[in-house]
């Protein structure tokens, strides 16, 4: 279940080919290796099988400042490690099965509860069969008619969507979910130079060092987009500011660059 202002035509919508077929989903290409990921998890950890009829107890989640009401079933929810230790009590208020998560974005947290039911969100990702390639559904079948960013309340400005999902999954230990916001995010386009500084960030303060995913894609980014960046006054007031790993990081990463066009000479 979802909260009740969640655009529900939007999330049940189809994208079709030009030729009238239907292209594969990332969630047609992913549940045979999500199968197989869970057969050799515990019990707790699978997720209800599909077409099966839920019927474990609901959980109320409020989340947000704004206090915004969600509610899930409890075996959907305990998908995720996270959520298995709230509903064992940690987080929940026992007589009334409610958890509280006040530091979340509603409009994340909405993607993620729907990832959790479809194994996916919105917008899906559509295998294009006759390009071989990856594309984001569309909700007119028109390029950037989704929006790419979010509003987050814990910086006071614009998020990448798919930055803020990955973090999240991180946190409630669902690889999988960080793997579907990870591509989805290398299909994003046109974003602005401070946008994209502000999300790196944010995915250096809410990922471990030993993440090798979300924080490399920013290094290579920043790298392809060097002359947009090296133009930008964003970049060299961050760089001036400091105190970010991701600076360190990239000098790294531009000097091994260097290195390997030299050898290559």
């Amino acid at each position: 279940m979802f909260s009740r202002n969640v655009n529900k035509s939007q999330t049940e919508s189809f994208s079709r080919s030009r030729r009238g077929t239907k292209p594969s989903s990332f969630r047609e290409h992913a549940v045979s290796k999500n199968r197989h990921e869970r057969s050799r998890k515990a019990p707790t950890e699978e997720a209800p099988p599909t077409g099966s009829t839920l019927t474990s107890s609901i959980i109320t989640l409020v989340v947000g400042r704004e206090q915004r009401l969600f509610a899930a079933h409890e075996d959907v929810l305990c998908i995720s490690p996270f959520f298995q230790a709230a509903c064992r009590g940690q987080f929940m208020q026992s007589e009334a099965k409610r958890i509280t998560l006040p530091d979340e974005e509603p409009e994340i947290f909405s993607s993620v509860l729907e990832y959790l039911y479809k194994g996916d969100y919105y917008p899906r990702l559509i295998h294009n069969k006759r390009k071989n390639s990856w594309e984001l559904e569309t909700g007119d079948g028109g390029a950037g008619s989704v929006e790419s960013t979010v509003y987050h309340h814990g910086v006071d400005g614009e998020l990448l969507k798919d930055t803020v999902i990955y973090c999240t999954a991180e946190k409630y230990g669902l690889d999988e979910l960080k793997r579907v916001a990870l591509r989805k995010q290398g299909l994003q386009s046109g974003i602005q130079c401070s946008t994209i500084l502000t999300s790196a960030r944010y995915a250096y303060a809410n990922t471990p060092d030993t993440d090798s995913k979300l924080r490399a894609h920013y290094l290579a980014l920043i790298i392809r987009s060097r002359g947009t960046f090296k133009r930008s006054g964003t970049m060299q007031m961050e760089m001036m500011a400091g105190g970010s790993q991701l600076f360190f990081d990239l000098f790294v990463a531009l000097c091994n660059h260097v290195d390997d066009v030299a050898s290559i000479a």
